[in-house]
């Protein structure tokens, strides 16, 4: 049976665990309030986005020389995965489902006879899929020490892609995401941005007639690199605000886990003291005894 100074030592390391988890816990939560509420702002802007593209490309799709953002490549061979993840670990599995699915996509595409590439946002995704990807790994970008992440973040991102889809690096796109249900729910989510996925328009506004000037055309062209980074950028807020719904959970699990740890270790500190009495007394009776 281990010492009482080891138990003791160990009591109170297990207490500054449980004052650094509790405390990370009331943080994550502050922020989650913050993130959530961004998140949720940012999908009626996301969701007519789509809309508005849909009632666009419904002539577009069937022009041989429509935008290829819209319509995408006849013939693909290089797929680019767009991984998004925490910067940040201590939220459970969050970062590592993520890379599962990922890795789960890129045996899937090549048994398909296609070259995957990936694009990493979020540190922790970069470490996790370097290990055994990194040669895949065509850009990277992360928010270390951001309080915030801004709309021009996601606007440098999808710069980035559609150049490397105009120099015909890649033939498609899709992001992977965690998508933010509820505090206890995130769900991984794969969304294509190129070609465009455009959201069904509704069946009561095909009634109506828009004139749209220049022409369809004109404007697929400028909307799309812009939808590019209002679907990214809906990805990142919902991603942050699932990483501090996760870490909440993790946290709180950590503090509870601790707690009971603490009772265990207690229980067997006083059984042991009470041992070491126990026996002291029995060596100071026969001690008496003798005399």
């Amino acid at each position: 049976m281990p010492s009482l100074k080891t138990l003791r030592n160990r009591i109170n390391s297990v207490k500054s665990t449980q004052k650094i988890t509790s405390a990370m816990k009331m943080v994550a939560a502050a922020k989650l309030r913050r993130a959530q509420a961004q998140a949720e702002a940012s999908r009626p802007y996301a969701f007519r986005m789509g809309e508005m593209l849909a009632a666009l490309a419904a002539s577009e799709r069937v022009n041989p020389n429509a935008n290829p953002l819209l319509v995408g490549r006849a013939q693909v061979r290089t797929h680019l995965l767009v991984a998004v993840t925490a910067d940040r670990g201590l939220a459970g599995a969050f970062n590592s489902n993520i890379a599962k699915y990922v890795r789960q996509q890129v045996k899937a595409l090549e048994a398909q006879g296609k070259q995957v590439k990936l694009f990493t946002l979020g540190r922790k995704g970069n470490d996790a899929l370097r290990r055994d990807m990194g040669g895949k790994i065509v850009g990277t970008k992360n928010f270390v020490g951001r309080k915030s992440i801004a709309f021009t973040d996601a606007e440098e991102v999808a710069q980035e892609i559609v150049r490397g889809f105009q120099d015909g690096e890649y033939d498609q796109v899709t992001l992977v995401y965690n998508h933010f249900h509820s505090v206890m729910t995130q769900r991984v989510t794969e969304q294509g941005l190129i070609p465009a996925s455009a959201s069904p328009v509704n069946d009561n506004e095909t009634e109506h007639n828009y004139e749209v000037e220049p022409d369809d055309g004109t404007l697929l062209d400028r909307l799309l690199p812009r939808n590019l980074a209002v679907q990214i950028y809906a990805a990142l807020l919902e991603n942050n605000a699932g990483f501090y719904a996760s870490q909440m959970t993790a946290m709180d699990s950590a503090t509870r886990n601790a707690g009971e740890m603490i009772k265990k270790l207690t229980l067997n500190y006083n059984r042991a003291r009470q041992a070491n009495i126990t026996k002291e007394l029995i060596e100071i009776i026969s001690g008496a005894e003798a005399v």
